[in-house]
């Protein structure tokens, strides 16, 4: 017989559907938006696209996904910073947000049944559940940082320098962090120069909330799964033995 006993949980399905939702169409918006950016700088420059006054310089734009061309008189911006897509993207980034981290706190609370908002579930779902939310956003993070930081896990001090042959004059690493991963580089002509956008590293630093809060709700789940084991293990040991037979009673010998 299972010794199991059954407590409650958030109903987060329809969270966690809302934000993959969510980000499937920021994945869509984005890719509109880059498309956008192809060759607009170029346009720019060679005049196709007239902005107020002489052009400047052009620059790329991290979220949305935009070419800005800088005037004197103003700038220019390419599809993904103006219209409808602007604020589709600014509109499901906002929603991923807020549904990803709703979920992820949800899991951190032990409610009590009796809610339309609650389902029956026991220690161990609650276990398997926010193991898996801290499995895919860990991931998600550590993905990010070994793509954004595995220069400084090289070398910090030779990060700008490394994964490529720069023959007698490599960059100088003036300055590194970890976290963010970061470092300001130095080139032979003086120049100093960013290893990673600023945009990179700041999305690199945020990932690792979400992946926080699922550490903190595995956390919590893992405590309230290990007190109910405790509790239950003298019930789940073996019977105890039976009391020993008294001795026989002496026959009276008179």
């Amino acid at each position: 017989m299972s010794h199991a006993r059954t407590h409650s949980g958030y109903r987060t399905g329809g969270l966690w559907a809302a934000t993959g939702i969510s980000f499937a169409a920021l994945v869509a918006g984005s890719v509109v938006a880059l498309f956008a950016m192809l060759e607009f700088d170029e346009r720019c420059a060679q005049g196709i696209t007239e902005g107020p006054g002489r052009l400047l310089r052009t620059r790329s734009q991290a979220f949305p996904p935009a070419t800005v061309c800088e005037y004197t008189g103003g700038d220019v911006v390419s599809f993904g910073e103006h219209g409808v897509l602007a604020l589709l993207l600014w509109s499901t980034l906002l929603v991923m947000v807020a549904c990803l981290f709703l979920a992820l706190l949800a899991e951190c609370f032990d409610p009590r049944p009796g809610s339309p908002l609650v389902m029956p579930m026991t220690r161990t779902e609650k276990l398997r559940r926010t193991g898996t939310a801290l499995t895919v956003t860990g991931s998600l993070f550590l993905l990010l940082y070994a793509l954004a930081g595995w220069k400084l896990l090289v070398g910090p001090s030779g990060a700008c320098s490394a994964g490529a042959d720069w023959g007698s004059y490599p960059p100088r690493t003036l300055e590194y962090s970890f976290f963010p991963p970061q470092a300001t580089c130095q080139y032979g002509s003086g120049m100093t120069e960013r290893m990673n956008p600023d945009w990179v590293a700041s999305l690199t630093a945020q990932s690792a909330a979400p992946a926080l809060l699922a550490a903190v709700g595995f956390a919590l789940a893992w405590r309230r799964w290990s007190v109910e084991r405790t509790a239950l293990r003298p019930e789940a040991g073996p019977a105890s033995a039976p009391a020993p037979a008294t001795a026989p009673e002496r026959e009276d010998a008179h």
